[in-house]
């Protein structure tokens, strides 16, 4: 098992940054994680998130409700899209009751990239902990927010 001392060479001033740094150190480690297991696929860990945001829509959905249910908020969302437009993951609907409105839907070809995704043998980042331990982890990290 891992500690953050031991990984990083340091000492802390007190409990507090030590998790303070530890939160940063493994959200730092859980990204790199994630952008190894998506690179096959070519996309990010935000444009994954997209896919499944529009997925769980069910319907096309404005670039401002994506904005607002993104786990990582990016202010390059418009730039993610366009990128996964690109690759026809996406597609986007002019709205017909405001045409300065768009809204983006989920293609056939996005909806069986994830379906290959769920299928992948994924590498459970959280194995060290139990079912309670991963509960009272999450709602400490609730309780920081």
């Amino acid at each position: 098992m891992g500690d953050i001392s031991e990984d990083i060479k340091s000492t802390f001033a007190n409990d507090k940054v030590k998790a303070l740094l530890n939160v940063m150190y493994t959200a730092n480690w859980i990204q790199n994680k994630q952008q190894t297991f998506f690179k096959p696929y070519m996309i990010s860990s935000q444009q994954y998130n997209i896919l499944r945001i529009l997925r769980g829509a069910g319907e096309a959905i404005s670039v401002h409700t994506i904005k607002d249910r993104m786990l990582e908020k990016s202010p390059n969302v418009t730039r993610l899209m366009d990128k996964l437009c690109y690759k026809i993951l996406i597609t986007r609907v002019a709205c017909a009751s405001d045409r300065r409105v768009v809204h983006i839907k989920i293609t056939k070809d996005g909806l069986q990239l994830l379906t290959e995704i769920d299928a992948a043998k994924r590498k459970d980042l959280l194995s060290n902990l139990t079912l309670k331990e991963a509960g009272t982890l999450s709602d400490l990290l609730d309780k920081i927010r």
